[in-house]
């Protein structure tokens, strides 16, 4: 995460050493600021008048986002494991309802998940059938694939939680958003 003196340099196109050089402070502190040190005093005031803003602009506020509501949607998505689609259907609701940019993004990349998730069960189940008979199998074989992606999804849900609790952030991020 970029801090907020390096967004604002890298809007007005400047170097690190620009930077330096225009605020009379040194390159080292102008790193330490962005590696997330907090600016005071004399710094503080030298970044504001090169930045054109307040001081209290560029310190981080100490609020940090609430993601009840991401934790919410992914709790949501266990609802799959009962009603068909389920995993898909509330998560999509519920991020569709939430107004916070975090959490609504947070949702999305939920979802997204939850539908590859669904769509490779509905495809499994599908074809487990031909396939049983294909390889003349006497047992059902559409356990297996039921069985391996109601276990994926609580490994999902179970990972994004512990990380929404511990990084503020999911566990891993799809590329592609399906929403």
């Amino acid at each position: 995460m970029k801090s907020i003196v390096q967004q604002l340099r890298e809007e007005k196109n400047l170097t690190q050493s620009e930077l330096a050089e225009k605020s009379g402070l040194s390159l080292r502190t102008i790193q330490r600021i962005e590696a997330g040190n907090i600016p005071k005093g004399f710094t503080l005031n030298a970044l504001a008048s090169v930045f054109e803003t307040e001081p209290n602009k560029l310190i981080p506020s100490k609020e940090i986002t609430k993601l009840d509501r991401a934790k919410l949607i992914n709790l949501s998505s266990l609802l799959g494991l009962v009603i068909p689609l389920g995993g898909v259907i509330f998560p999509l609701i519920l991020t569709n309802k939430t107004k916070d940019a975090k959490n609504k993004e947070l949702g999305k990349s939920i979802v997204s998940v939850q539908i590859i998730l669904a769509s490779a069960l509905a495809v499994s189940q599908i074809a487990s059938p031909f396939i049983q008979k294909g390889l003349s199998l006497r047992f059902p074989l559409f356990v297996f694939p039921l069985v391996f992606i109601i276990c994926l999804k609580l490994l999902v849900v179970i990972v994004n939680g512990i990380s929404l609790n511990t990084k503020n952030d999911l566990h891993k991020k799809l590329k592609i958003n399906y929403l």
